[in-house]
């Protein structure tokens, strides 16, 4: 039996540059303890704010922050979800605007447009937050069939839910779907 087959499936948890970022393993580990085979993909700014090594470690493969090249084998699962936390205001507008100058916002572009199910966690400055371009890029998302968890009324302290509630939203936006690859 592969490793995908007694999983949920392959999930792929993209992290940016916010505070948050540092305690990303604690992510991948609720994840991998829930059935998921777990791929890290970083912003260059998010790889900044991560123990990249540690979080290699606790998925027996390296994090992901740049384009390969195409003579590189291309060794990521297909991903069958995705949770993008902490989302940046950056990382949230490029990826509404689909401005894929990094890897993470391409492969979010990619994915998107392919139906895989996907919950953004933003974590922004709370004027970042007030800003029009953010909310508008949140309702894009949202169109485009990404589970959004933000509220902005939260004070800027708490809007990053905690770990274990981003995991329980993953599971409900992926209750209904086939994962897991052959």
């Amino acid at each position: 039996m592969s490793e995908c087959s007694r999983s949920q499936g392959v999930l792929y948890v993209v992290v940016c540059g916010a505070p948050a970022a540092a305690n990303a393993g604690e992510m991948v580990g609720l994840a991998q303890r829930s059935g998921w085979l777990v791929r890290v993909i970083a912003t260059p700014m998010g790889e900044r704010f991560m123990d990249v090594g540690q979080l290699a470690e606790l998925t027996g493969d390296r994090v992901r922050i740049s384009y390969r090249m195409p003579d590189e084998p291309d060794e990521l699962p297909g991903a069958d979800a995705v949770v993008v936390a902490p989302a940046t205001f950056n990382t949230v507008n490029k990826w509404a605007a689909g401005i894929t100058d990094t890897f993470a916002v391409g492969l979010l572009c990619e994915l998107t447009g392919l139906g895989v199910p996907i919950v953004v966690v933003p974590l922004v400055k709370d004027a970042l937050a007030r800003h029009v371009a953010f909310g508008q890029s949140l309702e894009v998302l949202r169109g485009m069939g990404v589970r959004v968890l933000f509220d902005p009324q939260a004070p800027p302290e708490a809007r990053m839910p905690s770990w274990p509630r981003v995991l329980k939203e993953l599971h409900t936006v992926t209750r209904d779907r086939p994962v897991g690859r052959d």
